[in-house]
């Protein structure tokens, strides 16, 4: 039984015509089963990123390797040097293809990232949280950046998951500690009353599924299995994770879109999942069930949610068939069989 089965259209064929390929790419790569020399890929890719997002997105940097305005760059939403890089990640770029990438993942790193290991939005340690951490490592190890700081974060992110080594928000002189945002393990965060964020856990989850086998340790591998004890301690299905005065999910979980920021859905937990072996899991499977289920009549997924008019271009028109949400819901059904 192949994985393509439980389609109702030839989606995979909808991915690999020319006219958007950047998205063609992406499908070659992750769906085809192509081997990494394939020429057919390399033309592809190389392809991708002369024409179409990438190329947009490369052409409002500054020369630096800053978009918008210089310094850690998490503002102005969503046009700025940490969003512009995650836009880039999603859309399949690489250092090797462009160098302008290489200069700004250099220029991030030297001013978002911390001494420590904290990824921040001010530049200083205290001004880290879990949703901008996973992001950026997923990211930057996405585009293929290889700079050894990057398992320094690793290690700073796997010991705010599980608390080893860490000093409470009060000890303000213990070299690793907690912060207002970043205020205790287990994913919790600030903004989301002090209690676990689940949108945190999934950008968090998303990076250890690009952390290299020979960066790998026991903290690592404990923060990971917290992580998925978190995820899927409920049905991840009913998105029921802490909320402040238990109040209802955010009905954002069930809106499948493209690009994804800080916010998060219900499809991404399976990305995250399924990046780290967990695509079969039996607890994962009424996910995987709504994913397939949101397929229209064609084998395509709809653009729920969107960030038209806030990031550098448009990613489609919403509530219609898309190719980019298309390969995402296929990469999951590929990985869960």
């Amino acid at each position: 039984m192949s994985w393509t089965d439980g389609l109702k259209g030839e989606s995979p064929a909808w991915l690999l015509e020319p006219d958007q390929p950047g998205v063609r790419y992406l499908a070659l790569r992750d769906l085809m089963d192509l081997p990494k020399n394939d020429a057919e890929l390399a033309s592809a890719r190389k392809l991708a990123h002369q024409e179409g997002p990438i190329a947009g997105v490369l052409d409002q940097m500054q020369p630096e390797g800053w978009w918008e305005k210089p310094g850690p760059g998490y503002g102005p939403k969503y046009r700025s040097t940490v969003w512009s890089i995650v836009l880039l990640a999603q859309l399949g770029a690489s250092i090797h293809e462009d160098e302008r990438i290489a200069r700004a993942c250099g220029y991030l790193m030297d001013h978002a990232l911390t001494p420590g290991g904290q990824f921040s939005y001010s530049g200083a340690p205290s001004g880290t949280f879990d949703c901008l951490q996973g992001n950026l490592l997923w990211s930057l190890m996405s585009l293929g950046c290889e700079d050894s700081r990057l398992k320094k974060a690793y290690e700073w992110t796997a010991r705010t998951v599980t608390g080893e080594g860490m000093a409470p928000i009060t000890d303000k002189k213990a070299e690793m500690r907690f912060y207002a945002y970043k205020c205790a393990s287990n994913f919790a965060c600030g903004a989301n009353n002090k209690l676990p964020c689940a949108w945190g856990a999934v950008k968090i989850m998303m990076a250890f599924g690009m952390l290299p086998e020979e960066w790998k340790t026991p903290l690592t591998q404990r923060a990971i299995q917290q992580g998925i004890d978190f995820l899927l301690g409920i049905n991840p299905a009913t998105a029921a994770y802490p909320t402040p005065q238990g109040g209802s999910p955010n009905r954002g979980w069930w809106l499948f879109g493209f690009p994804v920021f800080y916010v998060t859905d219900i499809l991404q937990i399976a990305e995250a999942l399924a990046a780290l072996g967990y695509a079969r899991d039996e607890r994962l499977a009424e996910v995987i069930e709504i994913i397939r289920e949101k397929q229209d009549d064609e084998g395509h997924w709809l653009l729920e949610y969107d960030y038209t008019g806030k990031t550098w271009m448009s990613f489609g028109r919403k509530r219609q068939p898309n190719k980019w949400v298309t390969l995402r819901a296929l990469r999951v059904l590929k990985s869960a069989g």
